[in-house]
């Protein structure tokens, strides 16, 4: 099975600490799907300042866990709540992004015993 997710740029930033890699695996785990909650909302009730305000906080989540189509895809959400787009718009993108960290979050469980 191909890997969801990517750690070269994890264990860059720990110095191959592994209790710093576990750390950062656990709230990856725990807050990226809340935060996409709350992109959800943000998009189900058109506001797009909500919805940006998550979006821009998982960006760099996303980067640093190699997540990079996610990555391309929050971008486009992003443009979309700068945009003001309708809702019609985003959900296929959304739907993606759920699906890649959904896939992500499982793989690591398994991998890291989560």
């Amino acid at each position: 099975m191909a890997l969801k997710y990517n750690l070269s740029k994890v264990y860059a930033l720990s110095d191959n600490d592994p209790e710093f890699v576990n750390e950062i695996l656990k709230l990856f785990v725990t807050e990226v799907p809340e935060d996409l909650k709350q992109i959800k909302e943000g998009i189900k009730k058109k506001d797009h300042k909500y919805a940006y305000s998550y979006a821009h906080k998982i960006k760099p989540t996303l980067d640093l866990m190699g997540l990079n189509v996610a990555f391309e895809e929050i971008l486009q959400v992003e443009a979309w709540t700068k945009a003001e787009g309708k809702k019609k718009d985003i959900v296929e993108t959304f739907k993606s992004i759920k699906i890649q960290v959904k896939e992500a979050i499982k793989e690591i469980k398994k991998d890291f015993d989560l």
